[in-house]
Order: structure tokens, then sequence, then C-alpha cells
């Protein structure tokens, strides 16, 4: 919506008129709760999986921002400050003029100063207080302070409020044993921050005084509200524009669905729900309520463009399958519910922390960095990798069909009873490694696929195009009838297999290369020798102008037909 002044005959109101600007696109891979239902689910995902287009893909986490139209408001100021002061100008010629005209005209042209943007006085970069995006922070453990640092720091929006049941604990687990508390040292600039701390922390009271250290370093120093309860920082926080969610993947639609109702904007981290229904209402609700929605899973990779094209040309003949395999997990894997029952910690509330999920006693193998293995809790691996790899890829790439039918096959574990082994039924937690083969239709522009997701440790059979080497813990490949396609985990720096066939396709790539520039060379010498002997007193402008860039209409045609 464009805000701004038309002209400078508008109010100061429809001057200052904000607009709200929203985007959206769609969702590619939702995430269920069991590892039977990952695999019946995924293969009934045509109105959720492709359909829907509201929930945003972006690179950009401040993807909810004020837009205002600087230039017409500017120009409407300038003429009615220019108006005003010429009045005053033309006062003061005068010998005599009373003292009504004088403050009439003055208070015109303070108006004139006081409607200007905040951020034009304040300098390149700067953004007025009314135009950021007021933002509630749900979700204070170790990825959810990590985020935050990064995204505090961004002048378009300010952090005002931060939600975790968990008031304050050293009992987090990460993968580096200071690296949170290093990150907040840096962005609140207190080089001692954490010096007595024993463990990794978290919590809404981390939360908090990195929210208060950091505005007080920049300046702008506030009280930052920190509530145990999401439904009462709902209630309480009116002005909040939108909501960040960082919370395990269990409470996402619950709290994400509870904001859209209370017209708040979300910023969601992955999965959209822990269950297909979960996460079909909150489409629903998206769709309902108008907000704007954004999950921060997609990321724009150039190597997705690149195995586009050659799928096209037909570098690898004829596509049959996709290979994509991660080594995740990063967390302890369980094969039964824990049996003992520990206390649960002061300050932290258990049963806000289960939400939706049935009661159960709490232990400490449910929460935090390992909630993820649980069938309860998270999605597993794919749930937590998968959008960084296939989402994109599946958005470049035309994959808008979703697969006819999905088979996983997970290891299994055993135990020993009375000295007898015997297996283990596993029923509440994702298998240590597994491998999820998906059976792709025609879509419209590939051809009828399999695609092969691999966890834990397992990857594809080595290619012999290789040539003895080996293949990188994570990684993905395309396999065709005339080739294969080898990249990395997001599809980075693919190539060609075997060696030799991606070689061709540089050598030729360069030899393209020298040939366009020959003919470049050639046509620029014809041309500017057209100009010397059409115009000889203009040759010398001509030379230059042909060295700047600045070519003769011909030349331009003819380097357009060159390509």
């Amino acid at each position: 919506m464009l805000c701004g002044a038309r002209s400078a005959s508008l109010t100061q109101e429809e001057i200052q008129r904000k607009g709200f600007c929203v985007s959206v696109k769609i969702i590619p891979f939702p995430v269920t709760a069991k590892f039977s239902a990952v695999i019946l689910q995924l293969a009934s995902l045509r109105s959720a999986f492709f359909e829907s287009r509201l929930f945003v893909a972006s690179r950009s986490v401040n993807i909810f921002r004020i837009k205002t139209t600087f230039i017409p408001a500017f120009s409407a100021c300038r003429l009615l400050f220019q108006n005003s002061f010429q009045k005053l100008l033309t006062m003061n010629q005068k010998k005599n003029f009373n003292r009504r005209d004088f403050i009439n005209a003055s208070a015109a042209a303070s108006v004139a100063f006081t409607i200007l943007p905040r951020h034009v006085l304040g300098g390149r970069g700067y953004v007025a207080p009314s135009d950021k995006l007021r933002l509630a922070y749900i979700g204070c453990g170790t990825q959810g302070l990590r985020e935050m640092c990064q995204l505090i720091t961004n002048p378009q929006l300010q952090i005002v409020t931060v939600c975790d049941c968990n008031r304050m604990s050293t009992n987090y687990l990460d993968w580096s044993p200071n690296e949170i508390r290093d990150s907040i040292r840096e962005v609140t600039g207190d080089p001692n921050w954490g010096a007595k701390l024993n463990g990794i922390p978290g919590g809404r009271d981390v939360g908090k005084e990195l929210v208060e250290k950091y505005y007080s370093k920049a300046g702008t120093p506030m009280t930052c509200p920190a509530y145990s309860d999401f439904r009462e920082l709902l209630d309480k926080e009116k002005n909040i524009d939108a909501v960040k969610i960082m919370t395990p993947d269990h409470l996402h639609a619950y709290i994400s669905i509870a904001a859209m109702k209370a017209g708040k904007h979300v910023v969601i981290h992955k999965p959209i729900g822990n269950r297909m229904y979960e996460a079909r209402l909150s489409i629903e609700t998206a769709r309902k309520t108008g907000v704007s929605t954004h999950l921060l899973a997609w990321s724009k990779r150039g190597g997705n463009d690149v195995v586009k094209k050659w799928i096209a040309d037909g570098q690898i003949g004829t596509l049959r399958e996709i290979h994509n395999w991660s080594d995740r997990p990063f967390w302890p894997q369980w094969s039964a519910n824990p049996t003992d029952t520990p206390p649960v910690p002061e300050g932290f509330d258990w049963d806000l922390w289960l939400g939706v999920v049935p009661h159960r006693p709490y232990h400490p193998n449910y929460t935090f960095n390992v909630f993820r293995g649980w069938y309860d809790f998270g999605g597993g691996s794919i749930a937590d990798m998968g959008h960084y790899s296939l989402w994109p890829m599946f958005l470049t790439l035309g994959i808008n069909t979703a697969p006819v039918s999905a088979e996983a096959l997970g290891a299994k574990t055993c135990r020993v009873e009375n000295q007898v082994c015997e297996d283990v039924v596993n029923d509440v937690a994702f298998p240590y490694s597994c491998i999820i083969h998906f059976k792709f239709p025609k879509q419209e522009t590939l051809p009828p696929f399999d695609l092969y997701w691999y966890d834990g440790g397992m990857k594809p059979a080595t290619p012999e195009e290789l040539e003895g080497g080996s293949l990188e813990p994570e990684g993905m490949m395309f396999v065709g009838d005339k080739g294969k396609i080898l990249s990395g985990f997001r599809n980075e720096s693919p190539r060609l297999l075997p060696d030799s066939k991606m070689k061709a396709l540089l050598n030729g790539q360069e030899e393209r290369t020298r040939w366009r520039r020959r003919r470049m060379c050639a046509l620029d010498c014809r041309m500017a020798h057209q100009d010397l002997t059409v115009r000889p007193h203009h040759g010398h402008d001509a030379a230059i102008g042909i060295r700047a860039g600045l070519v003769h209409e011909g030349l331009v045609k003819a380097r357009e037909e060159i390509g």
C-alpha cells in the first residue's frame, strides 16, 4: 500500500498514513508425528502439501515491514515549507504585519518540519520507533537465543517482550559449550556476561536480560516483560505486531493459531505443526485471518537453478532418482519412554511445556535439544533438515504433485529380558537411522521419479563414477539414465559425474566464452570504424564511447544476436 502524500494539499494525517505489506507462497513439507504416520500421510498431502499458498518462503527474517513511500511525502513537505517560508519572507519585507499572520505562517512552516519521516533526520539507516515492527519472542532456549542475538540487531524491528515456560537454568544441551554465552556477550557488549554460570544457559530471564542490555547499549533503554504462558502475553501485550515462535515442534501450531486469531503476524520455525491436522488447521487459520505468516526454513540456493538447467538440457538424460542424505540426528535417540520420574526443576512449568500433548511424568530426556527424537514432540531428522534441502529444490524444479506412495526402512533395536534377546517394539520415537522411499508421479517438467531420504549415517551406494572416491556425510544426488549430478546437502556446488563430463562441459563453456569475446572485439572494431568513416570529426568521441560502453545501436543489436 502506498503511503505518503500525493500533493502539498493533503493533511498531515494523510501524509503520515501508513500501510502494511504482505507476501504469500507455498508450503512444501509439513511434518507428521509418528514414524509410520510420516509415510502414510506424506503420500496424501495434495491439499496441504502443494495447494496452500499461505506460508511465505523468504531468506529474510524481517518479512513484516511497514513500508512508507518517502519521496511523495518529502515533496509535499518541501512545497508546504517553501510556501510558508515565502510568506515569512514577504512579511519581513513589509513594514507592518500583525502577530497573527506571523504565528500562522510560522506554525505552517513548523508542521512541514514535524511531518518529515524521522529516518531523514536520524540519518541513513535510521528507522523511527513508530515504524519499527514490535515483535514478541516466544521460546528462549538455545536456538531461540542464538537467533535472537542475530535478529535483535535489525533496525527495522524491536523485540518488546519474551516468553518461555522455563524461568532460567543452565542444563540446556547445544552444539557448543560456550556459543550461546559468547553470542550474548558480543551482542550486548558485555565481555563478562555469564562468567559465573556453570553450564549452558537458557530461559525467559536470559532472553529478558539480553533484550534490555542490547537496547540499553543502543541508547534506547526499555523494560522487557517476560511471561511463562504465551496466552497471558497475547492477552496483555496488545500493541505487538507479530510473534516469532521458537518452541519445540509440538507447540508450533498451538501457539501460531492462537496468535493469528489474536490478529498477530507469525514468524515460525519449521515445522508448521507436529500433526497433519495441526498443519492444515494452521494454514486454514492463516487464510481466514489474513495475517502475514513466514516459515523460516527456506533459503535461495543457486545450485538448484544449475541442476534444473542441466536436467532440462539433457546432461544426465531422463531423471530417474533423487537422493538426499543427512548425518542427523545430532541428539540422543531412545526406543522407549523413560521409567524413572525425577522432580520437575524449580522455575520450569512442565504442564505449559507439554501443551497439547497428553500428560506424562517429567523427564529431562524429553526436553530442550532432544525433543525432536520423540513422536509426540518432534518430527525426527527429516523434519529437522528436510525443509532446508528438499523444499527449495521442490520449488525450483517445480515438484508440485504429491508422492503416490512412501516406504520406510528403519534401524531396529534389541534388549535382554531374563537372559533372552528380543526385539524392542518402538512406537514412541524415531529410529537411530532410516531410509524413506517416495514415488513421485510425472510433474509439469519432470518425468516420474523416485526420491530417497537417508539419515543416521545411511547413504546411497557410492557411484562408480567417483572412481574410488566416497560420498560426503551429507549430500544430494540426481540420477539419470545417462549420467549423475552430485552436490552438497542443500544442492550446493553441483557437478556432473563422471568428472570427464564436467570437464567437457566447462571446456565447452570456456570455448563459447572465448568465441564471444573474439566476435565482440571484431564488432567493436567494425562499429568504431563505421563511426569514424561516417563522422570523421567525431572519431575520438566514438572511440571513447565504445570503451565506456556507450555503443552504437547497431552494435547493441549485434551483441544481442550473439547472445
